[in-house]
């Protein structure tokens, strides 16, 4: 198996293989690697050189693989969520187990001949490492996992980004650029462009245009309303909530997000007392390691008895509105209050 990185580096020198397994969370940069195979590859005719393969022709690929790309020198196979890698049940489908042994023998007994003449890539949401043909593939070709990325390789690539653009940008900075606007990849890469274009070549991204011009997620923001609950700035706390609310943010959804919050520092408040470990206790992924100092720092805002409150007072609040006793806003506004 190769790492990303791996594999980004093989395909910016231009080194295509001829068999590729590619899977994971982040598809962002799973795309980004299939757009530099097909580039690689050059010039796709659908039918002739190029054959895009899902689960209604998946039974096709050893015909389609022993085709001739007439009048092409290789031909380019994509087999995007087929079901072929995917583990399933106990209850497995005969044929599509039959075609998936028939593959793996295939494409081993003939890869010197596949070599010369396809470029064969497997895209798939979720696979099955025990089988068979995963284990052909990891043998004779190159199986990339596309993990959610940590925050360390998230920071690397947007300074990459800015150094490319000749643009500065302090790793404080960054860091609060990603805390701001969460860790999808394709978001990021949005939002780092508009920043680029802001300050220009051999301008400096600082904090102030980050608040002024980037998206913020609305978990980022909720941070900065518990802030401000905790530090008791009643106005403060009001004006992030009737600003999500201007920016059409749909009040259920800063309801639920509120909840989750502070859940979330009742957790961190119980692992710090029984000294469990953060990361597991908020369930949180490798790209969300981040969020554990905060957390901390928030939830010594609270005390433990605080925070149970005001989870029941959200679930309370979310009852009454539900049998029309309490317009929402007016109950979070009431809660805020309450708490601060």
């Amino acid at each position: 198996m190769v790492k990303i990185e791996e594999l980004e580096k093989e395909l910016n020198n231009g080194i295509l293989k001829s068999i590729y397994l590619l899977y994971g969370e982040e598809l962002f940069l799973l795309e980004n690697s299939l757009k530099k195979i097909k580039k690689l590859f050059g010039e796709c005719v659908k039918g002739i050189n190029y054959i895009p393969i899902d689960d209604t022709n998946i039974w096709e690929i050893v015909s389609d693989i022993e085709t001739p790309a007439f009048g092409y020198e290789k031909k380019l196979i994509i087999a995007r969520n087929s079901g072929i890698l995917k583990k399933e049940g106990k209850r497995k489908n005969a044929e599509l187990e039959k075609i998936r042994n028939r593959l793996a023998e295939y494409l081993e007994a003939n890869f010197a001949i596949i070599k010369e003449s396809i470029v064969l890539v497997f895209i798939e949401e979720d696979i099955d490492n025990k089988s068979k043909l995963y284990k052909t593939i990891e043998k004779i070709g190159e199986v990339c996992y596309f993990e959610y990325q940590k925050p360390i390789q998230i920071e690397r690539r947007i300074k990459a980004i800015c150094h490319g653009y000749k643009v500065n940008i302090a790793d404080v900075d960054i860091r609060y650029f990603i805390e701001s606007c969460g860790t999808n990849m394709q978001e990021l890469i949005n939002e780092i462009r508009k920043l680029i274009e802001y300050v220009g070549e051999n301008g400096t991204i600082k904090k102030e245009d980050i608040d002024k011009l980037c998206i913020k997620k609305l978990e980022s923001v909720i941070f900065d309303l518990t802030d401000n609950l905790g530090k008791k700035e009643t106005n403060k706390a009001l004006q992030v909530l009737n600003n999500l609310i201007y920016a059409k943010e749909p009040i259920q959804k800063i309801l639920i997000t509120l909840y989750n919050h502070f859940r979330k520092l009742y957790l961190t408040k119980i692992a710090v007392k029984n000294n469990q470990d953060m990361i597991t206790s908020l369930n949180l992924k490798p790209n969300q390691t981040f969020l554990v100092n905060k957390y901390k720092t928030q939830a010594k805002y609270f005390k433990e008895k605080e925070l149970k409150d005001i989870l029941q007072s959200l679930r309370d609040l979310d009852y009454h509105y539900k049998i029309g006793l309490i317009d929402l806003q007016i109950g979070l506004e009431s809660i805020l209050c309450r708490y601060c």
